[in-house]
């Protein structure tokens, strides 16, 4: 079934799609491939294989049973635009999505060429909210241009883990940008100048700011629990989000 989220800016989760694989620095410590690991020792449904990437079609109904207006993140587990799941089944989840129109989806990648080349050919549901992960100068900063590309009501960078100070980014028609910390044993730390050079950008073209962790290193560049980091940047909470939801 969809599951409830621990995840800040979303509601439940909705997966597909199982398992990944590394494309650039923000994988490294993939908390996804440790979950998944985890899963499989307990003998979840789903996790026969462990991390190895799994299509899962009996899960497509799963928002479809589901009335109430639900902000899904679509595979928490995977990256929908891998290169290993057939345009065919990518439509079907796109089919399911369309046909919900009650629900919003999240659907986030770092497979943004594919994401591109996708909807070249398909329009985007209205209720869909697209979104690339962008940690770094090299692999990240680059997607939001393909991003960019598609038609999509909202588009949004999910800037976690932040590894280093991305510089100037051009946020025209991006309407949504959430920036976090590296958790888990083995985080990488975040400087504060570098979020706080996200934020001051992201306001400054007048895009909604969601600050969603510190992670493992706190702003003073402690390492401790992230609970004990939390989640305030200069003394309060970010949480923005862009206006436009299905169903409201």
């Amino acid at each position: 079934m969809a599951t409830e989220s621990a995840i800040e800016w979303t509601e439940q989760t909705w997966n597909p799609t199982t398992g990944c694989t590394k494309v650039s620095p923000g994988c490294k410590h993939c908390y996804a491939e440790v979950m998944a690991k985890r899963l499989q020792a307990m003998g979840a449904p789903g996790y026969e294989r462990g991390f190895k990437l799994a299509l899962h079609p009996e899960r497509l109904a799963q928002p479809v049973k589901r009335r109430k207006p639900t902000v899904y993140f679509v595979n928490s587990m995977s990256d929908l635009f891998h290169a290993a799941v057939p345009d065919r089944f990518l439509d079907q989840v796109f089919d399911v999505i369309a046909i919900t129109p009650q629900h919003t989806y999240q659907v986030l990648t770092k497979r943004a060429e594919r994401l591109s080349a996708y909807f070249a050919r398909r329009a985007c549901p209205p209720n869909v909210w697209l979104g690339v992960s962008v940690e770094n100068r090299r692999h990240g900063v680059p997607r939001i241009e393909q991003l960019r590309q598609v038609d999509a009501r909202i588009r949004f960078l999910s800037v976690e883990p932040l590894l280093e100070d991305v510089g100037e980014l051009d946020l025209h028609d991006i309407h949504w940008v959430i920036v976090g910390g590296e958790s888990g044993s083995k985080a990488r730390p975040m400087r504060e100048e570098w979020a706080l050079n996200v934020k001051r950008q992201a306001e400054r073209a007048g895009a909604a700011f969601f600050f969603k962790q510190w992670g493992g290193w706190g702003a003073d560049g402690v390492r401790r629990h992230k609970k004990a980091n939390g989640r305030q940047l200069q003394g309060r909470v970010w949480d923005g989000f862009p206006e436009a939801r299905a169903g409201a």
